[in-house]
């Protein structure tokens, strides 16, 4: 199972330099290939989790509606630091 875009999860555990519970938001949803989702978190850390991942690692919390279009990770890095996500994570808090 992968979540859409704009997917909001919780961290199971602590990883990527936030503490278990640490929300993050779904930038990229990969079906072609390995069938997994990519989320960027509160602390601007970002990573892919494929299927099985998801399920260990991460729980769904909410939904945000966004037209993120994800091109690199440079320009998500932009957009972390331009505030792009700050609304959907104070939404969620």
């Amino acid at each position: 199972m992968t979540h859409p875009v704009g997917t909001i999860v919780k961290l199971k555990l602590e990883m990527l330099g936030n503490p278990e519970g640490s929300l993050g938001v779904a930038y990229e949803e990969d079906t072609l290939d390995h069938k997994g989702t990519s989320f960027i978190f509160a602390n601007g850390n970002y990573d892919g989790f494929d299927e099985e991942e998801q399920k260990m690692f991460v729980e769904k919390v909410g939904f945000a509606d966004t037209q993120y279009k994800f091109t690199n990770v440079i320009q998500l890095s932009r957009d972390f630091q331009d505030g792009r996500f700050s609304t959907i994570f104070k939404e969620v808090l």
